[in-house]
């Protein structure tokens, strides 16, 4: 027997290490935006789910500042205590109309809304059907809940159909979970065909909206509004964290949906409110994407310019690999192994880019991810595609 119970620990980040897996934190020094500053440098930055532009804006920080004074840095308690606040009451009624639901409830972060309300809706007598490239937090929320737990090949309708048709009878309730968006690989979810099927199997779906919020939509309402399925019976699941440019994260629904998970949801029961602060700043954020249509465009207008600079330079391949489609304002670049994807992401800093490898566990396979912004400018996408060609040589 080992006489310290944690040795073990220095052995794992060996092995962490070994593996080009190990990760640090990098100090921004700057304001948010499409520029910042690491280590003192300017860099141009496509690592940032800022989408809109937002997390700088000076009518966030100013409306964060108010409600600071007026509120207090914190919300003190569970907003079933001392956490509840009249912004927090706004802030819901503003996402229940962008996302022309019923009703919605404010969480304290994303992480925290999925695995509250996935733990809720099913238990140990259900059944989950989980994407395979799904978020962390909807693949816990799915372990936290006790369910059976089922994935199913990514985007693959067919797959899921033969899932759902071997154990759906065996289970009382069933919930199909998926990503809209897929954070690491920009891809869209099926999400008409996911409602055909929850309906032909009498199975709740639940859509985590974290990257469609404020990009996709005529008015930014997400996937749902984008694949023209607003109105139809889900429960969606978002943050505040990255188009909003705040903290936090969200579910809307039904007012029954609503109403249980307030008193049945434990990470938004047991855990203090969302401050004052980030509830002013994400309240403020979707006043300004109603008002200024244009941020998105804009966004929409970057996503276009890259793939045209791209294909005018012939650079659909990076390193004999191809990217990712562009669906969304996220656009991979795979690479062979952690090691390559680190060494890339050194040159790109090198030159002024911030975009940093993505390796596993995070994904299967190492990859640099672009993350576009409305902020950009073409020149600084000019730069990156610039930069790959020099790799590809």
């Amino acid at each position: 027997m080992q006489n310290n119970p944690y040795t073990w620990i220095e052995q794992a980040l060996s092995t962490i290490n070994r593996a080009n897996w190990y990760r640090s934190v990098k100090t921004i020094e700057s304001l948010p935006g499409a520029i910042i500053k690491i280590e003192g440098k300017q860099l141009i930055n496509f690592a940032s789910n800022d989408y809109l532009g937002l997390a700088g804006d000076e009518r966030l920080i100013a409306a964060a500042i108010e409600a600071t004074k007026e509120f207090g840095t914190g919300s003190t308690g569970s907003r079933l205590l001392t956490g509840h606040r009249e912004i927090h009451q706004e802030l819901e009624q503003e996402i229940s109309k962008l996302k022309q639901t019923e009703a919605a409830l404010v969480f304290s972060s994303g992480y925290l809304a999925n695995i509250g309300v996935i733990s809720s809706v099913v238990s140990q007598r259900d059944l989950i059907l989980s994407d395979k490239y799904n978020h962390s937090s909807l693949k816990n929320g799915a372990i936290l809940s006790g369910a059976k737990i089922v994935e199913y090949s990514h985007n693959n309708i067919q797959d899921l159909t033969n899932k759902l048709e071997q154990e759906r009878e065996n289970y009382r309730r069933s919930l199909i979970i998926t990503d809209s968006i897929f954070s690491m690989d920009g891809d869209l979810c099926k999400l008409p065909l996911l409602l055909d099927l929850a309906e032909k199997y009498n199975s709740m779906l639940l859509v985590d909206e974290a990257h469609a919020t404020g990009v996709f939509g005529i008015n930014g309402g997400g996937c749902v509004e984008h694949f023209n399925c607003t109105g139809k019976e889900l429960i969606q699941i978002g943050t505040l964290s990255k188009a909003l440019g705040s903290l936090g994260g969200y579910v809307a629904g039904s007012k029954k949906l609503i109403e249980f998970l307030r008193n049945r949801a434990p990470s938004w029961i047991y855990t203090t409110g969302l401050t004052p602060g980030d509830t002013a700043a994400a309240l403020t954020a979707i006043k300004i994407l109603k008002k200024e249509p244009e941020r998105r465009f804009k966004l929409w207008q970057n996503v276009e310019t890259l793939r045209n600079l791209l294909e005018t330079e012939n650079q659909l391949f990076c390193r004999g690999k191809k990217i990712s489609n562009y669906e969304s304002p996220i656009i991979c670049f795979p690479l062979k192994n952690a090691a390559e994807a680190l060494e890339v992401g050194e040159k790109l800093k090198q030159v002024g880019i911030f975009a940093p490898a993505i390796r596993p566990p995070t994904v299967n396979t190492s990859r640099i991810r672009i993350s576009l912004m409305a902020t950009h400018e073409t020149t600084h996408l000019q730069k990156l595609v610039a930069t790959l060609i020099n790799f590809n040589k």
